[in-house]
């Protein structure tokens, strides 16, 4: 029983600060300002459901799936960091528009919005929690006294990324309560801040795949 609530624990703690739900909370309430209560419920549904697959896969098929592709953790980290970069800053422009948004019909937008891209990946589970999912998976026991054992280390694993959605949900789906009780101008400068954050945790992870490319043998 201690060792599937290490188990638990370890993939719990090293998941939440990367993904950091809390944090990405205002960022999704503005890329979500023009939907309705309901849409906004439906896609951090969604988002948390996302974030359950795309965890899952990375931590138990995703260090093969590198391997047969031939592509390495540093070059994920490049692309990811891309990714974070380009949507932060994205959003970092549109941050001052969130009423404007917010005040157009709901009939301009889609009542079944994508909630894959980018509100889970590269905002919710970017390249960093891909990394330490795989990191995570590759780290299996070599041995285990049986198979039953290894199954619950597993179940262990699966239930700690199940809290982690359920996590992610909870935070996006209040996000709007929390973010209403700062008013306007507070709402802007939250998004803006976050949104500049999540750049600088882009170029962060673009340079670490970068430098770790560097010294790579050629």
């Amino acid at each position: 029983m201690a060792e599937l609530s290490n188990v638990f624990l370890l993939v719990y703690a090293g998941l939440f600060p990367i993904i950091n739900p809390i944090g990405g909370a205002p960022i999704f309430l503005g890329a979500t300002a023009a939907k309705t209560e309901a849409e906004r419920s439906a896609v951090a549904r969604g988002v948390a459901i996302n974030s359950f697959l795309l965890l899952i896969g990375s931590m138990f098929v995703g260090s093969h799936v590198l391997v047969f592709f031939g592509i390495t953790l540093p070059v994920v980290r490049v692309a990811g960091g891309l990714v974070v970069t380009a949507f932060a800053w994205k959003l970092l422009q549109s941050g001052a528009n969130l009423e404007s948004q917010r005040a157009a019909p709901v009939e301009e937008h889609p009542a079944t919005p994508d909630s894959f891209y980018p509100l889970t990946m590269p905002l919710t589970v970017g390249p960093g929690a891909i990394s330490v999912a795989i990191a995570l998976g590759s780290q299996r026991p070599l041995r285990a006294h049986d198979w039953s054992q290894l199954a619950l280390l597993g179940g262990s694993a699966v239930a700690s990324i199940l809290a982690i959605a359920l996590t992610i949900y909870i935070c996006y789906r209040f996000a709007d309560r929390v973010i209403a009780r700062l008013g306007q101008n507070a709402t802007n400068v939250v998004v803006r801040l976050s949104a500049f954050i999540l750049l600088c945790i882009g170029i962060q992870i673009l340079w670490t795949g970068y430098s770790a490319l560097a010294v790579m043998p050629h």
